[in-house]
């Protein structure tokens, strides 16, 4: 398991100021990417323990409002358990904290019984469609891609799109 990159302040992938990290390999493929150099799963940096430290130091500071993982693909089957275990070490360390991740897997038909939902605030899914793609969509790059509130999906056991920005007070 690899990862590309860590940014310790971004304000781009989520909102607020969050700590992005970037799972390396992905074999979507999607025309378009933004990207690409994480679709090499040979590529990047390995992904240990030390990584999962480094990250949760770098949500420490009380500014950040979260930890956003994305990718490459951080719920390919090469990625899903390293996503899954550092998605639980930061929700059992900064529980009011909220974790979203993107990924061109489907909830409801792909990820809707893996574990690493439990820990998972904001979904962002489905590939990103270069003809279907705006710079006024909201946290997304395409429009069949879904924002969805995991919390309120797995308790209605249904896919419940999240309808406006959350931001922490």
């Amino acid at each position: 398991m690899r990862y590309h990159k860590i940014r310790k302040m971004d304000i781009s992938n989520g909102p607020g100021v969050r700590v992005s990290i970037f799972m390396q390999g992905c074999s979507f493929h999607c025309k378009g990417c933004f990207n690409p150099e994480t679709h090499d799963f040979n590529g990047g940096k390995e992904f240990d323990e030390d990584t999962i430290t480094k990250v949760l130091e770098l949500c420490d500071k009380e500014y950040i409002v979260g930890l956003s993982i994305l990718g490459g693909e951080p719920m390919h089957p090469n990625n899903i358990e390293a996503t899954t275990r550092l998605a639980k070490a930061f929700k059992e360390k900064y529980p009011n904290k909220t974790i979203w991740v993107w990924s061109g897997f489907l909830f409801d038909r792909d990820l809707k019984d893996k574990e690493v939902l439990n820990y998972i605030d904001v979904l962002v899914d489905g590939q990103y469609v270069e003809e279907l793609s705006s710079p006024l969509l909201k946290w997304k790059g395409s429009s069949n891609q879904r924002v969805i509130d995991v919390k309120e999906s797995l308790k209605k056991k249904k896919v419940v799109l999240l309808e406006e920005e959350v931001v922490p007070v």
